[in-house]
């Protein structure tokens, strides 16, 4: 999408303007200043071992420091830089118990806020998409953003018609932002290895890149929230609010009340996360088959519990389009691998036929089998409760078990699949962080196609 306000007229090295670094050369400075900060942590922690402290406490006030400093720099650039801090931030409950606890409250910020625009930017803005009698479309207006994220800042309004909306404002620049802050950060990629040990950065960024120009329309965020409500409107579980208008750079949808996610998974009662895991679940499954879109940004700060409990989804801009819903492998695979006594040998026939073994590529069965169960643990069973030890211990498997270290090096992950295994990879993290119960099987047997089929 062409960047056609005055934003895109900012040279690649403008200075700070309005709270936000724009300048390619000032936002580099401020990622290239990461690694420094790890040297200098790293230099001090050497001098507290030679001073008598453990090296296992040092390691984790040099991991806290490293968090504090990464995250508050991607939020402060927002752009591609936050949002890699939002896609990290789904992983907390992945850390080890005595680093998750002070990293949660810088996460959670992440996730739903940001430093505001200044609310003169915000006027113009509307002024360029909307025209210089853009208040006559409301009845009030907000200048204090409500909510801010990684490429655009909500505030609250009423529109002409007496409705309450939500109004989504593109930050001015945002599309340069995106594309230089990714080009910076797979530079400093050793930074979140020290933060979260196992996690491969690099293919997430790769990923998030390609989303980047989609996420930028707002005409298609409003086309694919439109196909979503159409899909949900009466729905007794799940709530997408109805768009009003759209442009290039504001998009004005319904507004919705809620307890915010991240509000439940910190303070949330049991019953409570329950809900909202099995909502998200069902949310996330069924999309494909009801609105032939799977949501592709399940971070806690796109998702309200409601007061007549159902799960508001927002934020539409990163969405997979499958017009013929989820492959069936996913269910023909689940099926088996719920099999007492599964057969691997057809594991594999099914693998290679979808091209995720390539030709010629020979692996251990047992090895096999052993790298899918867990995969398939939550679903196995009538009911079952994700935690973040089950997920640590997960995360620990696949980055130390050699045998698992081997068979994913094998994998190949076709890229029609790429976006739908981020999806669930981030789902289960969700569900870890609210650490819910329920039967999550039986939506995997009413929403996944080839399951029931097998």
């Amino acid at each position: 999408m062409a960047e056609n306000d005055e934003a895109s007229q900012v040279p690649p090295d403008a200075p700070q303007r309005n709270g936000i670094p724009q300048g390619s050369m000032q936002r580099g400075a401020m990622l290239a200043g990461l690694p420094l900060g790890l040297v200098g942590r790293t230099a001090l922690g050497i001098g507290k071992r030679l001073g008598g402290r453990s090296a296992e406490i040092v390691a984790q006030e040099i991991q806290q420091r490293t968090a504090d400093q990464v995250f508050r720099v991607l939020g402060e650039l927002k752009g591609g830089a936050m949002k890699l801090g939002q896609a990290l931030s789904i992983f907390e409950a992945a850390l080890p118990p005595e680093l998750a606890t002070p990293y949660r409250a810088t996460l959670t910020k992440l996730q739903e806020s940001a430093p505001p625009l200044p609310a003169a930017t915000v006027h113009r803005v509307l002024a360029a998409d909307l025209g210089d009698d853009w208040r006559e479309r409301f009845e009030s207006f907000d200048d204090q953003p409500a909510a801010a994220a990684s490429i655009g800042q909500v505030h609250r309004a009423v529109w002409r018609d007496g409705r309450a909306v939500a109004v989504k404002i593109q930050y001015p620049g945002a599309g340069r932002a995106l594309l230089n802050d990714f080009t910076q950060l797979a530079r400093i990629g050793r930074l979140f290895s020290v933060m979260m040990p196992g996690l491969e950065v690099r293919p997430m960024l790769d990923e998030l890149r390609d989303r980047v120009a989609e996420e930028l329309d707002y005409h298609l965020e409003a086309d694919a929230q439109r196909k979503f409500a159409d899909a949900y409107r009466g729905d007794a579980d799940i709530c997408v609010p109805e768009v009003v208008t759209e442009t290039d750079h504001v998009l004005v949808t319904e507004w919705m009340d809620g307890t915010p996610l991240s509000k439940i998974i910190s303070d949330g009662s049991q019953e409570e996360r329950n809900r909202a895991g099995m909502l998200l679940t069902r949310f996330l499954f069924s999309g494909p088959a009801r609105a032939r879109l799977l949501h592709a940004d399940p971070h806690p700060g796109n998702f309200r519990l409601l007061a007549d409990g159902r799960l508001g989804v927002l934020d539409f801009g990163a969405v997979d389009r499958l017009p013929d819903g989820l492959p069936p492998i996913f269910g023909r695979l689940l099926r088996i691998m719920h099999d007492p006594d599964p057969d691997i040998a057809e594991v594999e026939r099914v693998l290679r036929a979808d091209n995720f073994l390539r030709p010629g590529i020979a692996v251990d069965l047992e090895a096999l089998r052993g790298f899918l169960a867990p995969l398939a643990e939550p679903s196995a069973v009538e009911s079952f409760k994700f935690t973040r030890e089950w997920m640590r211990a997960e995360a620990g498997r696949v980055t130390t078990d050699p045998n698992t270290a081997t068979i994913s090096r094998k994998f190949n992950l076709p890229p029609s699949y790429v976006l739908i295994h981020r999806v669930s990879t981030a789902g289960i993290g969700v569900l870890c962080q609210l650490e819910c119960e329920g039967r999550f099987r039986d939506e995997v047997v009413r929403w996944v196609p080839g399951y029931a089929d097998s």
